[in-house]
């Protein structure tokens, strides 16, 4: 009997941590964690991750929104992708969660991000315009933490920043939220979808009506858009979302299910598409590990641990 008890608890949390690796993509943060008891059960314990933040650690994150704003006034105005850490998710070599777009309001000359969030105490998705300290303070790890911001050239910045102020990008907001959904089907949607059906929307000088999600999707298909597969490697992961209401797994092909291969929109996948497509866009990383700032120019990712590379510009902390 004690077996059977003890293989019951080894079986509940190794379904908790599979669940956890696909909530990692949870597009909850900033003001999508302040939640109340509404909350739906099954999912509340990934909502409501946020930790109070010590002064000392919140002068962290202030001081790396403030360089990333740096970044992004050099850039003039437009428009960038600008993507945040979450969860640690480095055994499926994911780095960033939770992308956004962020605007420059000339009227109140700031950045703001705007993004699609699941707002746990509505149990639904919206649509969320966020200062830049809010989106960096809305990093998981505390102690570690990485910011990404794509800069697009100005035409097509200037385009896309168009598309995202006008209606037609709000309508693009899915009905039902999943993490881990696929990128073309119109039952799911998670933030980083969102933001790619966006791009669609501009680029592609779509104009509104019902089946918008799904003209912006197959103009991503015609574009070539194709995520790399997230390798799961233990079919734990899939048992996860019996369980789950924030995972699905009936929008995904058969084939990519029995691969263990489920493709999803991701900050990097969103990267590569913008890098492709617009070969003149650049790139600045910046992350801080508590000791410093490291701003990296490049394609290339920063190494693990925030450690500095040749040519990395390093601001000390404290």
């Amino acid at each position: 009997m004690t077996h059977d008890v003890n293989r019951g608890v080894r079986k509940g949390r190794t379904l908790a941590g599979a669940a956890a690796v696909f909530l990692g993509l949870m597009c909850a943060g900033g003001a999508a964690q302040a939640q109340s008891s509404s909350a739906a059960p099954a999912s509340s314990a990934f909502c409501d991750r946020a930790r109070p933040l010590s002064a000392r650690q919140q002068d962290h994150l202030l001081r790396l929104s403030a360089a990333a704003q740096e970044e992004l006034d050099a850039m003039g105005g437009g428009v960038a992708v600008i993507s945040r850490s979450g969860l640690d998710l480095a055994r499926f070599r994911i780095r960033y969660s939770h992308a956004g777009l962020a605007w420059h309001d000339g009227d109140k000359d700031s950045w703001t991000v705007r993004q699609l969030y699941y707002a746990c105490e509505q149990s639904r998705p919206l649509i969320y315009d966020q200062g830049l300290a809010g989106f960096a303070t809305g990093i998981d790890d505390a102690g570690l933490g990485y910011l990404s911001i794509v800069r697009l050239p100005q035409d097509a910045g200037a385009t896309l920043r168009s598309a995202l102020l006008a209606p037609q990008a709000l309508s693009l907001l899915g009905a039902t939220y999943s993490a881990n959904a696929y990128p073309f089907s119109t039952n799911y949607q998670n933030c980083n979808q969102w933001l790619m059906e966006v791009l669609a929307l501009a680029w592609g000088e779509l104009q509104g009506g019902d089946d918008l999600r799904a003209r912006a999707q197959q103009w991503l298909r015609d574009a070539d858009y194709a995520p790399t597969p997230v390798e799961l490697g233990s079919r734990t992961v899939l048992m996860a979302s019996w369980f789950m209401p924030l995972l699905h797994l009936d929008d995904h092909p058969r084939a990519d299910r029995s691969a263990l291969k489920l493709k999803v929109s991701l900050p990097s996948t969103v990267e590569d598409f913008v890098r492709r497509r617009l070969p003149e866009s650049e790139r600045v990383e910046l992350c801080h590990n508590g000791r410093q700032i490291v701003i990296h120019r490049g394609w290339t990712p920063i190494a693990a641990g925030c450690v500095a590379g040749e040519g990395d510009r390093i601001v000390l902390l404290d």
